[in-house]
């Protein structure tokens, strides 16, 4: 993701794409996969409203509705991000 901001990478929040392509919060930075770093939850918005996502991680995901990266609640629901299949 393209933040304008410098910050280290412990406080980032690092975003992968989970089962069956929905987008999930990762902690522990441990998952297997692509991920993709976002600082704070206006990062994560644009990275939605920009379709980043799924650029980034270079497959369709779909972003839950009321993921929130700081604390990591996702839900079902959402709209699929980025243009690659």
């Amino acid at each position: 993701m393209a933040c304008r901001r410098v910050a280290p990478k412990t406080a980032l929040r690092r975003l992968v794409a989970g089962e069956h392509g929905a987008l999930a919060v990762d902690p522990a930075g441990t998952r297997p996969g692509r991920g993709a770093y976002v600082c704070d939850a206006a990062c994560h918005a644009e990275a939605v409203r920009r379709g980043a996502y799924g650029r980034a991680l270079r497959r369709r995901v779909t972003v839950p509705a009321r993921l929130v990266p700081d604390t990591g609640d996702p839900t079902a629901g959402g709209e699929p991000s980025g243009n690659l299949s």
